[in-house]
């Protein structure tokens, strides 16, 4: 009897290994609403204008995602939406600048490293750097989401912002100036276990369980939908076009193009003054 238990005891753990070594395969769909609190010169428009304005803004970032994800990798990327916002607004032009978003996310929790597949005015980057560690408080409180029972989870964040001021120009007319500054964010997650893998929406991630729904304060993602091994299978690759950058070159890359557009836009201003700007940094 001695003997059977020795051997026993040595071989159990090949039988148990297998059996916990579940693979998790899904696919997630997210819809995103941004906050949307701009303020818009009166001398330019009426209030009519400025509400079809707003309502256009608005509808601009409802966007539709899907991530892609096995235990180890995920895919994020933005439904293609055809139906893009407009507005008429009597021959006044509108500039919308968005820069810092995700045409294709790769990450890969296990390496701890993503590839972001970029498109940013025409031309094709290809970002690859590490996952930023992101230093989650873990709660207590819960919620449901959908059939899924969600945990919360919270977070500090430094970003940098744009905070607008006047001063007087050469002729003594007020300029709008804009200058950049820190700001802290606060994230809001809500995790379920039920699927225990590291990933969730956008850049967001780390937690012990699927990221259903997360905020920064200004933009909020929600999981609308999830399909646990689909019949068509799951297909996370990463993607593999544009040029290689990693974050940092990328960042000084999205500000120099920025601001080539500001003057542009400066200039066209002052040719025919009927521009008006509105950039919302990523």
């Amino acid at each position: 009897m001695k003997l059977t238990y020795i051997l026993f005891v040595m071989i159990a753990p090949f039988f148990i290994v297998p059996c916990t070594a579940q693979e998790i395969k899904g696919i997630a769909t997210y819809k995103s609403q941004r906050k949307v609190d701009i303020q818009l010169d009166s001398t330019h428009m009426n209030d009519e204008m400025r509400s079809q304005v707003m309502a256009m803004l608005k509808k601009n970032f409802e966007k539709e995602y899907t991530l892609d994800f096995t235990n180890d990798e995920s895919i994020y990327k933005e439904v293609e939406n055809l139906d893009k916002p407009s507005v008429s607004t009597g021959g006044m032009e509108f500039v919308v600048a968005t820069a810092g978003g995700s045409d294709i996310l790769y990450k890969n929790t296990k390496k701890n490293r993503y590839a972001n597949q970029n498109d940013l005015f025409g031309k094709q980057f290809l970002i690859e750097d590490d996952l930023e560690a992101i230093e989650w408080e873990l709660g207590k409180e819960t919620k449901n989401i959908g059939e899924y029972t969600c945990f919360k989870a919270t977070a500090k964040r430094i970003v940098m912002a744009t905070r607008v001021t006047e001063s007087q120009g050469d002729e003594n007319k007020e300029e709008k100036i804009e200058e950049p500054e820190e700001e802290e964010l606060t994230l809001i997650a809500w995790y379920t276990p039920q699927i225990p893998v590291k990933h969730g929406p956008s850049e967001y991630g780390g937690l012990p369980g699927l990221i259903l729904e997360v905020s920064d304060g200004r933009e909020t993602i929600l999981c609308s939908k999830i399909v646990l091994n689909p019949k068509e299978g799951v297909h996370v690759k990463a993607p593999t076009k544009g040029k290689k950058v990693d974050q940092a070159a990328f960042d000084e890359i999205v500000e120099k193009k920025m601001k080539e557009m500001d003057e542009r836009f400066k200039n066209n201003r002052r040719e025919d003054g009927n521009n008006i700007e509105i950039r919302i940094g990523g």
